[in-house]
């Protein structure tokens, strides 16, 4: 019997973007969140005395900024070298050899796999053979495993590869490939990497990302962490998931639509918040808060959303002891279809038109380019990521255009019943 741990895409030292900008929010903690979540695999390997631990890609999130993130993982290894588990890697898309400009001398544990052709390393007590390649750029088109040698005779096959297999929506089709083709090599793991959700693809033989073991933003939700994988002396595969995350994303989606009060909708709010942190048993939580509705409440929140988020942010902080934090206050829906008849003069015709544009995608993207002019003078980091500025993205700009007309009607000292 035997046990090891399938981790993937660990982005160490992955940079933060966009939350610094908040006062009092977790940036520090968040800026060593990777390391802390990879403390804990380190540790649970130790523990739990695993034969190896197997890392499908992704381990870094691109060239260091300095020797620091190198120093750190070896200071990893070591320890795991100490406790006699050997660490078998595969380099991702975002650790490919072309992107990495710097690199040291790893303890003699670690086994990174060529990056020209598939290689395969032999285990004995217990008998297993570890397939993989790494990735050589960071756009991988071609499918790598159809390279991979069949099951070797009397080990225990496993298979390491950083695929998006045939296609997982947000990420990008790098090494693409067939469930089937998986199957038809007989190896009896298949540890993938790639996917940051954590998914069982098959179970016959076991296809399995284990998603990444730390969420990095708001598109990451939920616990994250790795699995262990249990081996016993019948050849008979378990798979267990085991969160490491120490920090946890989430979104709370409220519907305000029969609320016409603020103070109604901020009591509402909290109580949500309250109910999270009562059932939260896991790591401090970062939340985002997505409020629909068409009434006053609802429209008051999206004339002055920076005020009200912060009024949020501020009880949620009082009320948990720092266990949960308001990351942003989105307002969906801000104003409810024919709801513009209740305003007229000059606004009533600024609303109709932003109405117009909205059903028109010519007049949508011809708003693309001032916008364009506009974001080349931002940091650039307001331009990245998943709630970054995206001009050419015309989902994104209608979304800005349903943001602006509750801003208008509160400028001008209106409200949406008169």
């Amino acid at each position: 019997m035997f046990s090891f741990i399938h981790a993937s895409d660990i982005h160490l030292d992955s940079p933060l973007i966009r939350l610094e900008h908040y006062e009092g929010a977790p940036c520090d903690a968040l800026r060593q969140a990777s390391r802390r979540a990879f403390d804990r695999l380190i540790d649970m390997a130790i523990d739990e005395a695993t034969d190896f631990v197997i890392i499908s890609g992704d381990l870094y999130d691109g060239s260091w900024k300095d020797y620091h993130t190198g120093l750190y993982f070896t200071s990893r290894m070591a320890r795991l070298r100490e406790a006699d588990i050997p660490v078998f890697i595969v380099a991702g898309n975002h650790d490919a050899a072309s992107k990495m400009t710097r690199c040291l001398k790893l303890p003699a544990n670690v086994n990174f796999f060529a990056n020209d052709r598939p290689e395969t390393i032999y285990l004995k007590n217990p008998d297993v053979a570890i397939h993989g390649q790494s990735f050589a750029t960071r756009a991988v088109k071609k499918d790598l495993s159809a390279a991979y040698p069949n099951a070797a005779s009397g080990c225990y096959n496993i298979g390491l590869l950083h695929t998006s297999v045939s296609g997982r929506e947000g990420h990008a089709p790098y090494a693409p490939c067939s469930v089937s083709g998986l199957v038809d090599k007989e190896y009896d793991y298949w540890a993938l990497g790639h996917v940051h959700k954590n998914e069982i693809v098959y179970k016959n033989p076991w296809i399995v990302f284990p998603g990444n073991i730390q969420g990095r933003h708001i598109m990451e939700t939920g616990p994250k962490g790795c699995v262990k994988v249990s081996v016993d002396y019948n050849g008979k595969t378990s798979v267990d998931f085991r969160d490491l995350d120490v920090i946890r994303w989430q979104k709370l989606e409220i519907d305000l639509k029969e609320i016409d009060h603020i103070d109604d909708a901020i009591t509402t709010i909290g109580d949500q918040v309250d109910d999270i942190l009562e059932k939260n048993e896991g790591p401090p939580v970062i939340i985002r808060i997505e409020a629909s509705g068409s009434g006053k409440a609802h429209m008051e929140l999206g004339s002055d959303p920076e005020h009200w988020v912060n009024e949020i942010r501020s009880n949620s902080i009082d009320s948990s002891g720092g266990q949960i934090w308001i990351e942003k206050l989105k307002i969906k829906n801000s104003i409810h279809n024919g709801a513009n008849d209740k305003i007229q003069g000059p606004i009533e015709e600024i609303l109709h038109y932003i109405d117009e544009i909205e059903k028109d995608p010519e007049q949508l993207m011809a708003l693309a380019d001032p916008i364009r002019v506009l974001t080349k003078k931002l940091p650039r980091e307001l331009c990245q990521g998943q709630d970054g500025i995206k001009p050419d993205d015309i989902e994104w700009i209608k979304g800005m255009l349903s943001e602006v007309k509750p801003i208008l009607i509160r400028s001008f000292g209106l409200s949406g019943d008169h």
